[in-house]
């Protein structure tokens, strides 16, 4: 078996091929002026092959992932496993307006044709309850941080209240909280675009409390942002956000940053400087036979 994986995630799949003790070998991407992509895999290849790469800004991703699937088949692969810690497209499960496309069922159906399983963490999944719904035709393996984000809070020098900013987060804080019988509370939101959220604390006292924003996503930060100054507003003594994907679009730090959140941590499923928990370990563990 060997792993396969690319330059933009090269540090988290070469971990988790050493903590397989399988070999590594990187996929060389070049994109001509056009934004078209060349790929060119090893020249030797095992039957079985595990490709890693979380596809955060999916786009070009996906294509090349498509090239990579189809060049590995014309050279013997049989067995092709997708490692994606965050898996895109899962936003869109119906058709909020006519004539939308239901990406989550096109791309998972696609995705699911391309491998025979299919590994990722925390996939924001509403009203597709399973992924297998989703990735039709693929074995899927759904993973959880949340018991490595409950290990990190644990190191904290005092124990947080966690909050979900939405009902659809309440799954996270719920079963992070769980684990060490930490108090939890969920608030409401109302999305207005993108760009504008309007949110409403539970009724709690938060006041002189240590208090953790915990959700799957941060994109646009405006959900985590709104949350915070609310909990300032209600006298929190201290805010923090830990996410399991950090896709941090567009200026959503300087959001974050504006908000008065002291830190946000996140898992390494998505490169970024707010990583502080690897997913090695938990990955490999849906890899082991």
């Amino acid at each position: 078996m060997q792993l396969l994986g690319f330059h933009d995630y090269r540090h988290q799949a070469k971990r988790l091929a050493d903590t397989l003790g399988i070999e590594y070998r990187q996929i060389a991407v070049h994109r001509f002026p056009d934004g078209e992509s060349k790929v060119t895999l090893p020249i030797e290849l095992d039957d079985e092959l595990i490709i890693c790469r979380s596809l955060d800004f999916p786009n070009s991703k996906l294509i090349e992932l498509y090239l990579t699937c189809a060049t590995a088949r014309h050279h013997g692969a049989k067995h092709i496993t997708l490692v994606a810690p965050y898996l895109c497209y899962m936003r869109q499960d119906i058709a909020f307006h006519p004539g939308e496309a239901v990406s989550q069922q096109i791309i998972g159906a696609w995705l699911g044709q391309l491998f025979e399983r299919i590994v990722t963490v925390d996939p924001h999944l509403h009203r597709s309850h399973n992924l297998s719904q989703v990735m039709r035709g693929a074995e899927t393996v759904t993973l959880s941080a949340a018991e490595l984000m409950a290990d990190f809070l644990a190191k904290r020098p005092s124990p947080p209240i966690l909050l979900g900013p939405d009902s659809e987060s309440e799954q996270w804080v719920k079963r992070i909280a769980a684990r060490d019988g930490l108090e939890w509370q969920v608030a409401s939101k109302q999305r207005h675009g993108d760009h504008d959220v309007d949110i409403r604390l539970p009724d709690y006292d938060f006041n002189d409390r240590v208090v953790v924003i915990v959700d799957d996503v941060v994109s646009t930060g405006r959900t985590i942002a709104q949350t915070a100054k609310a909990l300032k507003q209600a006298g929190a003594r201290t805010v923090d956000c830990l996410v399991t994907h950090a896709l941090f679009a567009e200026d959503s730090e300087q959001v974050l940053a504006n908000a008065c959140i002291t830190h946000v941590w996140s898992t390494d499923s998505i490169d970024h400087h707010s990583n502080v928990i690897e997913l090695d370990p938990l990955l490999a563990t849906a890899l082991v036979d």
